[in-house]
């Protein structure tokens, strides 16, 4: 349901992107496809010097449907980004994409701990993170995180993932499953 960027998505992703219901919300506002050609680019490299992680996600076709992204990697701590294109919507792939991206992240990246910013009126998110049990709301427990991220105004609501929060909660879910 993941890969690694490829240029040859962008077209598709750039057309998904441009929705008025998605490109408020992403964090990379391309006005123009050759800019999100260029962004795309920037990403790929950005992963090759270790300082970003960049997904695309997949539909059960193969075709792409959204990205996931850890940036500002530091001291194995960075933020999430995702984004899924509105005819994709409610069909389960967020969750199943965070999933897949936090189980590569945590294991094959050492990853500690993912940061979540969510535009508080962004209600489809925040329902979506929530939606999460291993993710906490952090607004309190980190919060000169969440100053820093609201530096201006509170447009913000902070939750966090910890690495062994969310391998605890994966392996009751296995379990559950398995029995």
């Amino acid at each position: 349901m993941l890969k690694k960027r490829d240029l040859h998505e962008c077209h598709t992703l750039y057309n998904l992107i441009t929705d008025p219901a998605v490109f408020p919300y992403v964090r990379y506002k391309c006005q123009f496809y050759e800019q999100y050609l260029f962004i795309t680019k920037q990403l790929i490299v950005e992963e090759e010097q270790e300082t970003c992680i960049s997904r695309t996600i997949l539909n059960e076709m193969g075709h792409p449907i959204g990205t996931i992204d850890l940036y500002d990697i530091v001291n194995k701590t960075g933020f999430l980004a995702t984004w899924i294109g509105t005819p994709y919507f409610g069909k389960g792939y967020n969750q199943r994409a965070k999933e897949s991206f936090f189980i590569e992240l945590f294991l094959e990246h050492n990853i500690e701990t993912v940061f979540l910013k969510v535009r508080k009126q962004n209600i489809r998110s925040k329902k979506a993170v929530e939606k999460l049990s291993y993710a906490k709301l952090a607004n309190v427990i980190n919060h000169q995180i969440y100053k820093s991220i609201n530096n201006t105004q509170q447009i913000y609501d902070l939750y966090q993932v910890e690495r062994l929060d969310f391998l605890e909660c994966s392996k009751v879910i296995q379990h559950e499953v398995a029995t």
